[in-house]
């Protein structure tokens, strides 16, 4: 009965801008793949080769399990800095 309600109160929406050293092919390729595996859904953004910014939703700890599989980024990237809006 209220299963659903409590579930529904978990989900969190964010988007990240992760700013560093990027290749916008390999950390778009590296987040989606992230995305998939925590079941979250994903939104890409801009990308160049300062920044890249997504929006994701879902089960709000693997939202923070994302953040920071993707502040590790791929081997190819430098993540140097995260800014976390968090959506309402």
């Amino acid at each position: 009965m209220g299963g659903a309600s409590c579930e529904e109160s978990m989900i969190e929406a964010a988007t990240f801008t992760f700013r560093g050293q990027m290749i916008c092919e390999s950390f778009t390729e590296f987040a989606l793949h992230r995305a998939r595996r925590l079941d979250l859904e994903i939104d890409l953004g801009a990308c160049d080769a300062a920044a890249a910014v997504l929006s994701v939703r879902g089960q709000g700890d693997l939202v923070d399990a994302f953040e920071m599989a993707c502040s590790l980024g791929p081997y190819d990237c430098i993540i140097l800095d995260i800014e976390r809006k968090t959506a309402t």
